[in-house]
């Protein structure tokens, strides 16, 4: 007997994303380019670290912390895109555990001058408006100009379009405008690197993954220019915060579940009391966004879901649902965004009726 639960997974695996398998491959007949790199203005459209070739639509479904579901290749490591954001915020809280970011509202520069945060504009800005992505940080990190990323609309940002993208919007005072940018997600990884003085990766697995029970395959690859030198450690990579350009973190369906459950379980232990709580927590000027994870509160963005839900979400079709109406984690790998809304509810209909 077909379940609501066999008819929603059959319902994402009809609608896998329009981008070829091949990132370097032609698109399917009425498919889309691969990446999102192509979007941007001359001569930032290029990918700057290595990409690799994706699995099929695949999925997991956890209840109660245990799994209840899985289709395609769950255990396959593969791009996530900016569902990489969110660990990033995962690894300030290891920071904070360790004494190593004590206020997430002391600015950046107090503890870490010399790396971008110096001038009269970046100077304000603190931990908590990196993670909310409300910095208004200006600069070039790796080669790669703040400006690029400015006025960019994402599907989830329910405020209508500015400018054209990679516009010179008018910088507002850091706190006070919520922009999704890429670069300065890549500034706030640096800037990680140097507050933990070791690879982002390797904390995240010893730190996060591995106390999980996770870890395998997982890779973290940054652009092949992204090197720094770290007084006392020597020459290390920076991690971007996605695949905009490349790199990022290749990682399973199994591991992004793990994730999803360390944010209903509260960190777990693993992570400061009160941190998932303030991930959560609405920003005042963009209440559809926490901190590095999107909202549901209006019960707009993702009907059917929760309103206590959030989300991680990459591009090329990546969800990271985390339902605590449900005591539920749903992981959605290569979805075609047309038809999240849709496949969401199904999942939210065969939450329900178990």
């Amino acid at each position: 007997m077909t379940t609501l639960l066999d008819g929603a997974i059959a319902l994402a695996q009809a609608h896998e994303t329009p981008w070829p398998r091949d990132p370097f491959g032609e698109p399917p007949a009425g498919g889309a380019p691969w990446g999102v790199h192509q979007d941007d203005p001359p001569p930032y459209n290029r990918l700057r670290g290595p990409v690799h070739a994706r699995g099929p639509q695949s999925g997991v479904v956890w209840r109660h912390g245990q799994p209840l579901a899985a289709w395609g290749e769950p255990a396959r490591a593969d791009l996530t895109f900016s569902v990489a954001k969110t660990c990033l915020a995962l690894l300030a809280g290891v920071a904070q555990a360790d004494g190593l970011l004590p206020d997430e509202h002391e600015p950046v520069v107090a503890r870490l001058p010399g790396i971008g945060f110096d001038s009269d504009h970046n100077r304000p800005i603190t931990w908590a408006m990196l993670l909310e992505q409300t910095s208004e940080w200006e600069g070039t990190c790796f080669g790669l100009p703040d400006t690029v990323d400015r006025w960019r609309k994402v599907a989830q940002d329910p405020r209508p379009a500015g400018g054209p993208k990679g516009g010179a919007r008018p910088l507002q005072a850091p706190g006070s405008h919520w922009e999704y940018n890429d670069v300065r997600i890549n500034q706030l990884a640096l800037a990680l690197l140097h507050l933990l003085r070791r690879p982002l990766p390797e904390v995240f697995l010893e730190r996060i993954l591995r106390p999980l029970g996770g870890g395998d395959g997982l890779a973290w690859r940054c652009y092949d220019d992204a090197w720094v030198d770290l007084p006392g450690v020597g020459r290390v990579q920076s991690v971007p915060g996605g695949t905009h350009w490349g790199g990022g973190l290749s990682i399973s369906s199994h591991d992004l579940a793990r994730l999803g459950q360390l944010l209903l379980d509260d960190g777990a232990g693993l992570l400061p009391a009160g941190w998932v709580q303030r991930m959560r927590a609405p920003v005042a000027v963009a209440p559809f966004y926490g901190r590095l994870l999107w909202l549901n509160r209006d019960g707009q963005a993702f009907p059917g879901a929760s309103r206590e839900s959030v989300f991680m979400l990459g591009a090329g079709g990546h969800i990271v649902w985390v339902d605590p109406a449900h005591a539920a984690v749903v992981v959605l790998r290569w979805l075609d965004p047309a038809h999240h809304g849709t496949v969401v509810a199904a999942f939210a209909d065969a939450l329900a009726d178990r």
